[in-house]
């Protein structure tokens, strides 16, 4: 079900499965809403999901810390305080992290997906392999497009769209399922993550962090994922890291290894759930 409110800053939430370990999932952009519904119908046959929909633009700027507060009070309306396992994707990831730094008793497992970068040098490796993939074609469309299209949030979500084959490998369909695409969501909650990582705050908050963590990375994401890792894993020792070569950056998605993705996926969360459980004596 979904609870479905006009104003783009209101919370929405879908929930999917009705038995099973808790388990959120997290959108990326940030404010491109919607995409991770097949992640989360994936896991419902064996879990409790929610998917909300992050707060779009309008009012005071969005933050890091405004996103952290809304996942908080979805988290406890919906599951009462019980403690979830987070799976983010791409920025989605991020929040996750940044969530189980701030509420690392509400968190059972964290499950990284294509997650963002945390540092200038894996953002210019990042930039730098874009730039490598693209041809004078596309570049020349992205340079055309703010005079082509006017709306900021229809031009985003066109900017996607062209730049997807730059992230990917092999997709089985290019429709991710993105809801209404929010530029100044996308701009606000960037430049703020950026900012404190500026400030020293990410990712050395994610100390604070004692659940069983993995990433799950496409070798083709231009996300340069040993280098996030690498960035990760002073703060994150308990960190693991699953890497598949034929995978871009949306792995639910690619024809080589969907399969093995959701296997992985459900294995994993399993095995955390069941190894939270109280020990049984005789």
């Amino acid at each position: 079900m979904e609870s479905s409110l006009t104003d783009r800053t209101a919370l929405r939430v879908r929930e999917y499965g009705t038995a099973g370990p808790l388990v959120v999932v997290l959108h990326g952009g940030p404010g491109a809403p919607g995409y991770m519904a097949p992640v989360a119908r994936g896991l419902s046959k064996e879990f409790r999901v929610l998917e909300p929909l992050q707060r779009g633009s309008g009012g005071e700027p969005l933050t890091v810390g405004r996103h952290v507060s809304d996942l908080h009070k979805v988290v406890g309306s919906h599951f009462a305080g019980a403690r979830v396992a987070l799976v983010g994707h791409s920025w989605g990831a991020m929040l996750a992290l940044a969530y189980a730094a701030a509420h690392p008793d509400c968190v059972t497992a964290l499950v990284l997906v294509g997650c963002g970068t945390f540092d200038p040098v894996a953002r210019d490796f990042f930039r730098a392999t874009c730039d490598e993939r693209m041809d004078d074609v596309l570049r020349q469309r992205l340079e055309c497009l703010p005079e082509q299209v006017s709306d900021p949030d229809e031009r985003f979500r066109t900017q996607g769209e062209l730049i997807l084959p730059l992230y990917s490998y092999d997709l089985v369909t290019e429709d991710l399922g993105v809801e209404a695409c929010d530029a100044r969501a996308h701009e606000e909650t960037w430049q703020d993550m950026v900012w404190l990582q500026e400030e020293g705050v990410y990712p050395a908050a994610f100390s604070a962090i004692d659940a069983p963590a993995i990433m799950l990375h496409g070798a083709v994401d231009p996300h340069p994922g040993q280098m996030i890792r690498a960035s990760l894993e002073p703060h994150l020792p308990q960190l693991e890291y699953r890497e598949w070569e034929r995978c871009g950056h949306y792995p639910w998605l690619e024809r080589a290894v969907r399969d093995e993705f959701f296997q992985v996926l459900r294995e994993w969360l399993a095995g955390q759930y069941a190894a939270a459980l109280p020990q049984r004596t005789f």
